[in-house]
């Protein structure tokens, strides 16, 4: 300090006249360290909504829960492509993809993942038997939930106001293909077989009411699992009372293998299923005991007219981009994604409390499946089935039904 006031005073003396010491002081001693500069405001983080979609991506039937997934990631991709703007902001959609295995329990622990990450709704889940008890969970952080293809009745019949569905239900389902069962194929004793699930019990027993009711006898009611792989005892008891049709509720994976066992015991009998074996695998599981035909299904969905030409194109993109035909609810993941995102757009808010009331009221959405409008229960409104067989190893379309 001594020396450096020192060396001031004699700057001061050698300074010209009128000049103040002091401001010359100033001038020689070290410049103050420049005041920081404010802070730059953070850069604004990406305006990120995160949809949930659950399935079943492992398990006997992840052939079809990575169709659905795939559904949700090419509409996902298709409206960042094309830029979404809610609350006067481009935002960017975020797929959060969850495997529930089929399972309920795994399907719960999902959906409460789901709640905690507060995703803005859920696409999902694919059986009845894990959207069921998912939609509780949902209901309770008010996340909207709208299943691809989900279709025991319970699912929309809870009361909550944060499910929904695109696809018709197992009423409408099992009643047309018991209907037909015995007006079309003329099936004079019936057998029926399910593997207990919510939806395999749920489509089996709406099928046996429409049998009787359009006066055909149920010969017998047999059941399996959905994991079941020896059908050998089932089918005996059926074939020995002479059915000539075999109606199963359950999924795909376990059907192909009980048509290739119904051909080892030389039952010829035809074979109908709901939507759950209304898939492109079939035929492999199958293998050549699938005759032209033989089997009969219903999917829950359908387009007619000028719909077919929108349908097709979405096919065709989707093996395009995956290498993979689709198998059944693809399109219907779909479209409820672009369903929930309209609803946010038309509402400007993703947050689940403005958005909901919007998604309640959707009427006529223009969608690959057709229009899509909800009832009080968040069903769809007029939902259609399309019945199928197959050929050639291919499904063919026998009629769309209302």
């Amino acid at each position: 300090m001594q020396m450096t006031f020192r060396t001031t005073l004699t700057l001061c003396a050698a300074a010209a006249l009128m000049v103040a010491c002091g401001k010359k002081e100033e001038a020689a001693a070290p410049a103050a360290a420049p005041a920081a500069a404010p802070a730059a405001a953070p850069a604004p983080a990406a305006n990120v909504i995160k949809i949930g979609h659950v399935g079943p991506t492992s398990g006997a039937i992840a052939h079809l829960g990575k169709d659905n997934e795939n559904g949700a990631k090419m509409a996902i991709d298709e409206l960042n492509a094309k830029g979404v703007t809610i609350g006067g902001q481009k935002v960017t959609l975020e797929l959060m993809p969850e495997d529930d295995a089929g399972d309920p329990k795994q399907g719960t622990a999902a959906a409460q993942k789901l709640a905690d990450a507060k995703v803005a709704g859920v696409i999902g889940h694919l059986n009845s038997g894990t959207s069921i008890p998912a939609s509780k969970i949902y209901s309770d952080a008010n996340i909207p939930q709208i299943s691809p293809s989900a279709t025991n009745p319970k699912f929309t019949r809870q009361g909550y106001k944060t499910t929904f569905r695109v696809v018709a239900d197992d009423v409408h389902l099992g009643s047309t293909l018991g209907k037909y069962a015995v007006s079309t194929l003329k099936g004079k004793s019936i057998g029926v077989i399910d593997d207990r699930t919510a939806y395999g019990q749920g489509v089996a027993e709406e099928f046996k009411k429409a049998v009787e009711a359009a006066g055909g006898k149920i010969a017998g009611h047999e059941f399996t699992t959905d994991k079941a792989t020896d059908f050998n005892a089932i089918l005996t008891t059926l074939k020995g009372k002479k059915v000539d049709v075999v109606f199963f509720g359950g999924m795909d994976a376990v059907a192909g293998p009980m048509i290739k066992q119904m051909a080892q015991l030389g039952i010829k009998a035809k074979f109908m299923g709901g939507d759950g074996i209304c898939s492109s695998e079939l035929p492999k599981l199958a293998g050549d005991a699938m005759k032209d035909d033989m089997v009969y299904c219903a999917e829950a969905g359908g387009v007619e007219g000028e719909q077919k030409v929108g349908m097709e194109k979405f096919k065709a993109d989707f093996k395009t981009k995956f290498g993979a035909d689709v198998q059944v609810y693809a399109p219907y993941v779909y479209d409820a994604l672009n369903v929930m995102v309209a609803a946010m757009v038309k509402a400007d808010s993703a947050d689940p409390a403005k958005y909901l009331p919007v998604l309640a009221a959707t009427a006529d959405y223009k969608g690959v499946t057709g229009n899509i409008s909800f009832d009080e229960k968040g069903d769809i409104k007029n939902g259609a089935l399309t019945l199928m067989t197959y050929k050639g190893g291919k499904r063919t379309e026998l009629a769309v039904i209302r």
